[in-house]
């Protein structure tokens, strides 16, 4: 106790009696109060404040009982006779250097879902400030509290305080092969995401492009029903088959592309094309089919251009196309990630003109000046086929998926044709030599942009793509040091979530790279939206199928519940955030991307599965839209 080497010593009589008299309650209250008050003068000083410490420390003690009482008592969100208990996920805000353990999690307790898989809310509704939408953010936190556990799909591991220098992580009990019951686990929380995902978007925005959870309403793009046709089949490997067959039923009846309304060549090739393809794959139902040849028909005007570069946009009921208002160019990502798409749909139709005009793109940007070491440009001009705004080299934003596609086509078409090799081999060469840099104080790997000739270390999430897709070069008999580099990747996209106070990631860091650095990233204001975005989680995947080393799986979990926790909305539905280092008010925006379901719950689910044969990535390749296309069988 503070200040007791101050006491003095004081005398063995000196004591304070306190004798409780019998009595009605209704004796003299003025005489009671006067003989307490004579009495405590006659304490002395000293005796006076050891009585006022010792009930401070009283109160206190008991404020934390009651309060832990009471929290506890709310911990548990009925439902039916069953009580579901939030997982609080590991946040930590400092990096975590290899080999160093976690900090422990709180248990976790995940209720089974009945033969229907009904949804349901896990989590508790905490109010939101004044002026924000009138529903409410699912949060479970409990801070202040220090377990001796950690939860894990429902399994649940005890640690001990582990020495200074010791490499050895808390591991679950199981060594090796996820346990049963743990992987069940994983896969039932995604189910339950995505059903709690699915039940907003049937009550509130049905058949409309993309819900709006808070405000319990929808947003339209399209008009085309995006977000039902982007989770199609995730539904289907999710194993939700009512949930399918409703949304098929829609698609039967309602969904219609003879509309006078401008797409967008790109979104609508990798989000509505991609997911119908797959969806027909998946199911051999040739109503998806159907649909795919009818829009991959009506976006084929986009190719009407002096260059055969396509334009960025197309009116699917006049088949008239066009630029952006203000520009003559398209995005070079744009139009070099929609040839998956069209070439399995030649393939499936026997119809040639699909494969010819975006074979034709890859051909002319594969022989285009303006490339640094095999690193394109962001724009392209659609009259003159050239490059435009030149001196810009990013993996992120407006180039990212035409790194992806190269690798993806080569594949796809069963590693038979050298000028897609050649040209990604060349682009991660270029990477290695002019965009990678390490970190300081703790030396993350990262890639940066080129701008003008000056080096910026600025990392897009959307960057978290590339271990993923290096790995799977890797597993497709490419240098093994592209394995190595995604293994370092994947760590500092990890670090980008668990760095920032929610556990989710911005959508934007700056790395930091002067010596004496305090901490690896900065994000600036205007970048610290998290829009539930998959690239981080589906290379992860990739990393798990792979090496089948389970911290990825683990990684994978602390995401998945910090998108329970800080962005589930109680009513349905989960919405993107505009602050990600604010635990207390992450400043929801009132919208769930279709990629949501389309593509970070699927990666998730395909991330806790041990079954390599769900979507084997030796007979499917996705497009960048998360939706599995067959790898051609060789020409007969």
């Amino acid at each position: 106790m503070h200040g007791l080497k101050d006491m003095q010593p004081q005398p063995p009589h000196d004591y304070v009696s306190v004798r409780l008299a019998g009595g009605s309650c209704t004796a003299s209250k003025p005489w009671r109060r006067h003989l307490g008050w004579r009495r405590w003068k006659q304490l002395s000083k000293l005796q006076r404040s050891l009585i006022l410490v010792a009930l401070v420390i009283c109160g206190m003690a008991s404020y934390h009982i009651v309060t832990e009482h009471l929290r506890g008592l709310s911990d548990g969100v009925k439902e039916g006779n069953r009580v579901l208990i939030p997982v609080i996920p590991n946040r930590l805000p400092e990096t975590i250097k290899p080999g160093q353990p976690p900090a422990p999690e709180h248990t976790s307790q995940i209720s089974h879902l009945s033969q229907r898989r009904l949804p349901h809310t896990s989590g508790l509704a905490i109010p939101r400030k004044k002026g924000s939408a009138s529903d409410t953010v699912v949060d479970s936190k409990k801070e202040g509290q220090e377990e001796r556990v950690i939860s894990w799909c429902g399994a649940v591991v005890h640690t001990d305080r582990f020495k200074d220098g010791d490499s050895e992580k808390p591991q679950p009990k199981h060594k090796g092969k996820l346990s049963n019951n743990t992987e069940a686990g994983c896969l039932e929380a995604v189910q339950e995401a995505f059903l709690h995902s699915w039940k907003g978007y049937k009550e509130f925005a049905w058949g409309h492009d993309e819900l709006r959870p808070l405000s319990k309403s929808y947003s339209e793009w399209f008009g085309l029903g995006l977000t039902l046709i982007d989770a199609l089949d995730t539904m289907w490997i999710l194993g939700l088959k009512e949930e399918f067959e409703e949304a098929k039923s829609w698609v039967a009846s309602e969904l219609t592309f003879n509309k006078n309304v401008d797409v967008n060549l790109f979104e609508s090739t990798i989000r509505i094309l991609g997911g119908l393809l797959s969806t027909y794959h998946l199911t051999g139902d040739t109503l998806f089919l159907d649909k795919a040849k009818d829009i991959g028909s009506r976006l084929m005007p986009a190719f009407n251009t002096p260059s055969k570069i396509p334009y960025s946009d197309v009116n699917i009921g006049t088949g008239t196309a066009h630029p952006p208002r203000w520009t003559s160019d398209s995005t070079v990502a744009e139009v070099t990630s929609i040839q998956l798409e069209f070439r399995e749909l030649s393939r499936l139709t026997q119809e040639p003109q699909y494969q010819v005009a975006v074979s034709e793109v890859m051909k002319q940007v594969h022989k285009l000046e303006g490339k640094l070491d095999g690193l394109v440009p962001m724009f392209i001009n659609t009259n003159s086929g050239q490059f435009t705004h030149q001196g810009i080299y990013t993996m992120g934003a407006r180039a990212d998926s035409y790194y992806e596609y190269l690798l993806k086509q080569w594949i796809q078409g069963g590693k038979t044709e050298p000028q897609l090799l050649e040209d990604y081999l060349q682009a991660i060469d270029g990477v290695k030599k002019n965009l990678l840099q390490k970190s300081s104080p703790n030396g993350l790997t990262f890639v940066g942009e080129i701008t003008h000739g000056q080096f910026s270390p600025k990392m897009d999430h959307l960057v978290c793509f590339l271990p993923g897709i290096l790995a799977l070069g890797a597993h497709n008999g490419l240098p093994a040091d592209h394995m190595d580099l995604a293994k370092q990747l994947m760590e500092t996209c990890y670090q980008m979530y668990i760095q920032m106070e929610t556990g989710l990631s911005p959508e934007i860091v700056h790395f930091n790279m002067h010596q004496g650095s305090v901490q690896d990233m900065n994000v600036k204001l205007a970048d610290r939206h998290n829009l539930l975005r998959p690239e981080t989680v589906e290379s992860l995947f990739y990393l798990y199928r792979f090496t089948r080393d389970h911290k990825y799986q683990r990684w994978g979990w602390e995401i998945l519940q910090n998108f329970n926790k800080y962005t589930k909305v109680s009513s349905g539905g989960y919405t993107s955030i505009n602050n990600v280092r604010d635990p207390d008010y992450p400043s929801p925006r009132d919208k769930m991307e279709s990629f949501f379901l389309g593509e970070t719950l699927k990666y998730l689910y395909l991330l806790f599965s041990d079954n390599p044969d769900l979507i084997s990535l030796d007979q499917y390749v996705f497009n960048t839209e998360a939706h599995p296309l067959p790898i051609w069988p060789p020409a007969a």
